[in-house]
């Protein structure tokens, strides 16, 4: 076949320097152009195994600025890629050039007219803020991927994106009627069907090969997502040049705004949910359901959610959405599954999504403790080929000695799957890719496509010729030179792939001393403070456990009790997300692009905005523990002789509290008044730093008497004892009234929490040995009742996780219990007094991460107190709210969900807040006053009986 003359002056050409290209496009474009060592370092990956490193990155403010910054790069022969919000599975958001980050400036909403049930966006756009625009219209964007809150419907259009509800409403390209791009070259064009927008020798091309273009393509294949989509521009077919565009990765041109169709949101959505014996056995079912007209039919198995809470009996269970309760019953009755279940409840809906959404992090962690990835994430058969398939493809798992749960869109066929490749060694390598070749020769031999949603990308373009044969895939690179003949937007992608196993994200952070994870892993490599001391790459290959699924880049504010990541949505930059901080110590692993390892300032910055809220431990699909990076980073990066004099003051001051409150007591309320105090503290002058309380929560114990044998030992953390002692009271008020005898340790205790926070990591290891010392063995085996969350949280996780190899770290652990988990433990008979009144607040941001608040939720219930508590973080979160340069964001977390949720309360509610920080922030910015529950109890006690 004969190709387009191309322009040789792009692809492996572009070798001027960087500050000269800088200098060009900020003197051409209005938008921001950084080529800064962080900039590059964020965005050298997505969520696919693949890395490439950009020269800068540009985000364009209209569709003038994407012209002229393809101009500039055309001139110094530097390639562009446009990336979204940066989760193609592919490796297609990546770029060695320039990336154009469209979600800065290019995310609005033109117009939405819902007469005509359409709107006009721009690509950086993210889905759910089109989807709330025209839900009031009772309208909605049909497709729908499981990154609905992160999206752009500009990486939707380059990956032609699908979702659960694609047998209903199809892919995007079927939701798309007109395009403006801009091409390499500068064209701007406006894209239809009928041939509209064109570039030149277009049609030619097609016209010349139409026998290929209606023979080339499989049929009965609905995500047919792989390759270019030819075929739209046949004749019959109404030469829709916008259909063809769809799903091409970038390679052809740059979208700048989208006209898309909208479509009615379902008057009464019901979801069913059918169990089956096994996966085999719902895939097989699925296409006989497709007749009652779905809005979804997706499937898993057991091994995805092995407790199986709330679903029907089975070994795997079809997901199906339909309009009304009549349609439910009537597809009950007609399936034949083991069984059903019906859900009218939108919450309960929620819920059971959820576990859906979330797969694409939880099947990341492979069974058995490792790790899995994607590279052979959503190859699609024909729906009444699903069954056959997905037998065949466990089998061919089990041949190659790999594990993966497979999941996905059962009623278009399409299978998502994470295997548990050895990325990190050269043979698990070339295992990789000799299963890679076999499963795609599998996926062909039942009539499918390699990607049914996310994109070839790098992942699985080498391999197109295994499915369209060598001259259909000749003719897209001839497509390509017409869009594109200097080569310049995305190369590599779609055509004229690199090798499906080169550029491995993986690649550099090998070395010994860490297990590696693959297919004969006995566990997960270690994480969270369990890295406190190992090499540099240690934490570059913890960090590589974050996929890239940008669950953390919610735009806020938001909603639910979830908490990851206060500070992205305060700031709303990358660097701010727990994404972006794992890409940093990734890079910094590398050091290639971060070449300062610890000492780096790029990754001290992003991680300065880190609250340590640990949201990211329990809200991140693969459980990224960056407070625990964070702290191991602080706790190198000031290390060495010089290093104590670079930390900042507030480490010395509020990381060492728990010392200072020992040794100065009252002393330190009068030391505060001083003048420059807070300056000299470390302390921002916005803050109020709270008051040391008059006597002790432990000096009060001590001088009282009871003849009650201890069944528990109450905590007696800094914050209660010397900040807040009327917690500790009221605490030992209703534990009594409960029938529970309470001791105190006999001595001082801390949990080291603040030295941890603060990355004081050796210093939290001797305050941690001292507490075990006093408490060893750990109080004859009494549960240990901790009042405060942030407390209560170190001791279970990151006291385990610093000392690993003392076994009383462990056992006081285990040991530990909330305040309203001993209630329910210790004294299931007691009844709570009756409260009877709403509450409002916040459940604590360590809490939900790491304790959870199923027995506060009971326990409230039972005392009659109503109302559900937010989620996020209060913003304050020990010292980072006191430290200067955090005000405005701290301020701006509690404005996330704590303060509206304080607003919209009703005038009675009594304001909940177990956290000393949460309680702190309250007073600060609200000048109300948050209890902890005990205070409310002991309060309901008191008044019972008449004291």
């Amino acid at each position: 076949m004969r190709r387009a003359r191309r322009d040789p002056g792009v692809v492996g050409r572009h070798r001027e320097h960087a500050s000269e290209l800088a200098a060009a496009l900020r003197s051409a474009v209005a938008g921001e152009v950084d080529f800064s060592v962080t900039a590059r370092a964020l965005t050298t990956m997505d969520a696919s195994n693949y890395r490439r490193v950009p020269a800068g990155t540009v985000a364009p403010r209209d569709a003038a600025d994407v012209a002229a910054a393809l101009e500039v790069c055309r001139a110094h022969g530097t390639p562009v890629v446009a990336r979204g919000g940066g989760t193609s599975i592919g490796g297609q958001a990546t770029g060695t050039g320039v990336v154009l980050d469209l979600t800065r400036h290019m995310g609005g909403i033109v117009s939405l007219d819902p007469e005509e049930r359409t709107a006009v966006v721009r690509p950086g756009l993210v889905l759910d803020r089109l989807r709330a625009a025209a839900r009031p219209y009772g309208l909605t964007f049909g497709p729908d991927p499981s990154t609905h809150s992160r999206c752009t419907l500009g990486g939707m259009i380059g990956n032609n994106a699908c979702g659960a509800h694609s047998v209903a409403w199809g892919t995007t390209a079927d939701n798309v009627r007109s395009l403006d791009v801009v091409t390499y070259r500068g064209a701007e064009l406006t894209l239809g069907r009928e041939g509209r927008g064109a570039p030149p020798g277009l049609r030619e091309l097609v016209e010349g090969h139409l026998a290929l273009l209606r023979t080339g393509y499989p049929e009965g294949l609905p995500r047919r997502i792989s390759g270019y989509a030819l075929d739209a521009l046949l004749p019959e077919r109404g030469v829709d040049v916008v259909r063809s565009f769809c799903g091409g990765e970038g390679t052809l041109g740059v979208v700048t705004e989208a006209t898309v169709r909208l479509v009615p949101l379902p008057a009464e959505p019901v979801l069913v949910v059918l169990g089956y014996a096994d996966e085999g056995a719902a895939a097989d079912a699925a296409p006989g359901l497709l007749e009652h007209e779905p809005l979804t039919v997706e499937g898993m198995a057991l091994d995805l959610v092995p407790d199986a809470v709330g679903l029907p009996r089975g070994g795997a269970w079809l997901f199906v959405e339909v309009d009304g309760e009549g349609a439910a019953r009537r597809l009950v009755r007609a399936a034949d599954a083991v069984d059903a279940a019906v859900v009218r409840d939108p919450a309960g809906q929620r819920a059971l999504w959820r576990i859906r959404e979330d797969a694409a992090g939880t099947a990341t962690r492979a069974l058995g403790g490792g790790e899995a990835w994607p590279g052979w994430e959503d190859c699609a058969v024909p729906p009444a080929r699903l069954g056959a398939y997905l037998r065949a493809f466990r089998a061919l798992l089990a041949d190659f000695g790999l594990r993966g749960i497979p999941y996905g869109h059962f009623g278009d066929g399409c299978v998502h799957v994470r295997i548990d490749f050895d990325l990190w060694t050269p043979e698990g390598v070339r295992h990789f890719r000799r299963f890679s070749e076999a499963v795609a020769d599998l996926v062909v031999a039942h009539g499918g496509s390699l990607s049914g949603e996310h994109g070839d990308g790098r992942a699985r373009a080498e391999l197109l010729p295994r499915m369209y044969g060598e001259e259909l895939v000749g003719l897209f690179g001839a497509v390509k030179d017409v869009w594109d003949p200097d080569g310049g937007l995305n190369p590599g992608m779609l055509v004229r792939p690199g090798r499906l196993d080169e550029g491995l994200r993986f690649e550099g952070l090998r070395f010994e001393g860490l297990p590696v994870v693959g297919p004969s892993s006995e566990g997960p490599p270690s994480e969270g403070l369990a890295l406190a001391g190992l090499p540099v790459a240690a934490v570059g290959r913890a960090a590589a456990r974050c996929v890239g699924v940008a669950k953390c880049r919610v735009e806020g504010p938001s909603s639910g009790t979830g908490v990851m990541c206060p500070s992205y949505r305060a700031t709303g930059e990358e660097r701010h997300s727990t994404r972006g901080r794992a890409r940093l110590l990734h890079e910094m692993a590398l050091g290639e692009v971060v070449t300062d390892g610890w000492r780096s300032e790029e990754v001290r910055e992003a991680l300065d905005l880190c609250l340590s809220c640990k949201g990211c431990r329990s809200d991140c699909p693969v459980g990224v523990d960056m407070a625990a990076y964070k702290a191991e980073f602080l706790d190198r990066h000031y290390a060495g002789p010089l290093g104590p004099l670079r930390r900042p003051r507030s480490h010395w001051t509020m990381g060492r509290l728990p010392h200072w409150l020992d040794v100065f007591g009252r002393g330190l309320n009068a030391a505060m008044r001083l003048p420059f105090a807070a300056r000299l503290a470390g302390v921002t002058p916005e803050r109020t730093m709270p008051r040391v309380a008059a006597a002790s929560f432990t000096s009060w114990f001590a001088e009282r008497a009871s003849d009650r044998p201890p069944a528990l030992t109450l905590w007696p953390d800094t914050f209660t004892d010397h900040l807040s002692p009327e917690v500790g009271r009221a605490a030992v008020r209703v534990l009594e009234d409960a029938g529970l005898g309470v001791r105190l340790p006999e001595g001082r205790v801390c949990c080291g929490l603040t030295y941890v926070s603060t990355g004081q990591l050796g210093a939290a290891r001797r305050v941690m040995r001292r507490t075990l010392d006093v408490l060893d063995p750990p109080d004859g085996g009494l549960p240990v009742v901790v009042l405060e969350p942030s407390c209560a949280a170190t001791l279970r996780t990151d006291l385990p996780e610093l000392l690993p190899d003392d076994p009383r770290a462990a056992r006081l652990a285990a040991s530990v219990r909330t305040f309203a988990e001993a209630l329910e433990e210790l004294a299931p008979d007691w009844d709570p007094p009756r409260v009877d009144r709403p509450v409002t607040g916040q459940t604590h941001c360590h809490q939900h991460a790491v304790l959870g608040d199923a027995a506060d939720r009971r326990l409230r219930a039972r005392a009659g107190l109503t109302g559900g508590l937010a989620g996020g973080c209060c913003g304050l979160a020990g010292n980072f709210g006191f430290e200067p340069g955090h005000y405005e964001v701290s301020v701006a977390c509690a404005e996330d969900q704590l303060l509206p949720a304080l607003r919209d309360a009703p005038p009675d509610a009594a304001v909940l807040a177990d956290g000393f920080s949460c309680r702190t922030q309250i007073a600060d910015l609200t000048g109300g006053r948050g209890q902890h529950v005990a205070e409310l109890l002991a309060e309901a006690v008191d008044k019972a009986s008449g004291v």
